[in-house]
């Protein structure tokens, strides 16, 4: 790992001294390459990661996104001007890179999250050391050989593996100035802790309890299709997932025809052409999504679809849990108060969506929420007056396109400076503010040199 690390300090060095086209240039090679790989490194994540073909490369593809924003950074990487603060002197900025950044990222999507990361980092100069789940780690390793095969020069990304003597060896390491984090919330708020406690940066995204809510006037079938797959899609290992969904008013009847699209979802390996949803990671994610099923059922709320049960033929002894809906939940309950990160969705009912709203924010994440409507002034209203960072209005999981932030709030980030988009730069970069003084005559002053000087006054 020093090696890494060392390595990235000294590719830095002359990396940063690249112009900024040329270092997008290749980017634009690489954001080819893993297009036209898309479907190997799909095939590579439903190998060790579980999730179903089709996900797999959707996976790849919204990190695809980033990489090509990132050939934009020229633009965003701009600074400002202002000419004649004061006579013959003009006051500029602009974005110069850190050095050395980290990036710490998740099972569950193993192409996506570092793709948010290192092609934004190395567009704006720095260089990356990437250190990916110890779970799936094939996919970040395939990517980075594609980083060769495009041209970018040795050093600049680094991979390390290992679990948490790993996470604490970049948190504390004194040449990485700025580590990326999206995982869990015990993980992030240590590595936010840790890492800051070192004078790092550090942006991290935590974990959700993610909220839809269903108005009375909302398309019925679009919004049942909506709430079923952003649930149990992924076998609801996103940080995305829907995985409340507040009935407002009479919509609550709606609930058996959800269940009954939700049962016809079949369970399969990932590698199955008609899987809709494949496993969870490993045994203990298993476990602990059952564990939260069972506490849920013992504090009173209803399961009218119990999927802990589920055998798939030849994987008899797989990570399997099909689609599990729980009702009647309190805000209490063990299943509501923890991210359950399984394919599981909770049921609560409101009588006005101004009840709904207060149910969404009094629970203490924040990253994303949906509300299925055909009122524009309801949507308005919820847009308003819901504390939640990402809203989707008849849209399920509401991550924008990377021309925007990912922009969690409240307790599922730690860290003021959001994913992707204009922020990544902002994240990068640090600003340089320059003040010269040409006159061309410097005559002297009447006024005493041990005056504070003022601009701006003649």
């Amino acid at each position: 790992m020093e090696l890494a690390v060392q390595t990235a300090h000294e590719a830095y060095k002359s990396w940063s001294q690249v112009s900024v086209s040329n270092r997008v240039r290749p980017i634009m090679k690489y954001a080819e390459l893993v297009r036209a790989n898309i479907k190997d490194l799909a095939k590579c994540i439903t190998l060790e990661q579980g999730k179903v073909l089709a996900d797999a490369e959707g996976d790849v593809f919204r990190g695809l996104e980033v990489v090509e924003h990132a050939i934009s950074v020229p633009t965003l990487i701009q600074g400002e001007t202002v000419e004649n603060v004061s006579a013959h002197i003009d006051t500029y900025s602009y974005r110069q890179p850190l050095g050395v950044c980290a990036g710490i990222t998740p099972f569950n999507f193993p192409a996506m999250i570092p793709l948010w990361m290192y092609p934004m980092a190395l567009a704006t100069g720095n260089t990356f050391v990437l250190k990916p789940s110890e779970r799936d780690p094939g996919c970040p390793m395939l990517l980075a050989a594609l980083m060769k095969e495009a041209g970018f020069p040795d050093g600049v990304l680094s991979i390390v593996h290992g679990g948490k003597s790993a996470v604490d060896f970049l948190c504390d390491h004194k040449l990485v100035r700025a580590i990326s984090f999206v995982g869990g919330s015990h993980a992030g708020e240590y590595i936010h802790a840790r890492g800051t406690a070192n004078g790092k940066r550090v942006q991290a995204n935590l974990g959700a309890k993610n909220h839809a809510v269903v108005m009375p006037d909302a398309d019925k079938q679009h919004t049942i299709n909506s709430l079923v797959g952003a649930a149990f899609g992924a076998a609801g290992q996103r940080c995305m997932a829907l995985s409340v969904v507040v009935f407002v008013g009479e919509t609550k009847e709606w609930i058996p025809d959800m269940i009954a699209t939700a049962k016809a979802l079949q369970v399969n390996s990932g590698l199955n052409p008609a899987a809709d949803l494949g496993p969870l990671s490993s045994k203990e994610a298993k476990t602990r999504v059952l564990s939260l099923i069972d506490s849920g059922v013992k504090e009173g709320a209803g399961i009218p679809l119990d999927g802990r049960d589920v055998v798939v033929q030849g994987f008899e002894s797989g990570n399997f849990v099909a689609p599990t809906i729980l009702s009647s939940v309190k805000p209490d309950m063990e299943c509501y108060k923890e991210e359950i990160f399984g394919p599981v969705l909770l049921t609560m009912e409101a009588d006005s969506l101004d009840a709904a709203i207060n149910i969404i924010n009094a629970n203490p994440n924040g990253n994303g929420t949906a509300i299925f409507t055909s009122n524009g002034p309801a949507a308005r209203k919820f847009q308003h007056e819901i504390d939640v960072g990402q809203v989707g209005i008849n849209i399920p999981i509401p991550v924008p396109l990377p021309m925007f932030s990912f922009t969690g709030s409240r307790a599922s980030i730690r860290g003021d400076v959001n994913f992707f988009g204009k922020q990544a730069v902002n994240f990068y970069t640090q600003t340089k503010t320059i003040t010269s003084n040409w006159n061309p005559s410097f005559t002297p002053s009447k006024q005493s040199v041990g005056v504070f000087p003022i601009m701006g006054s003649s």
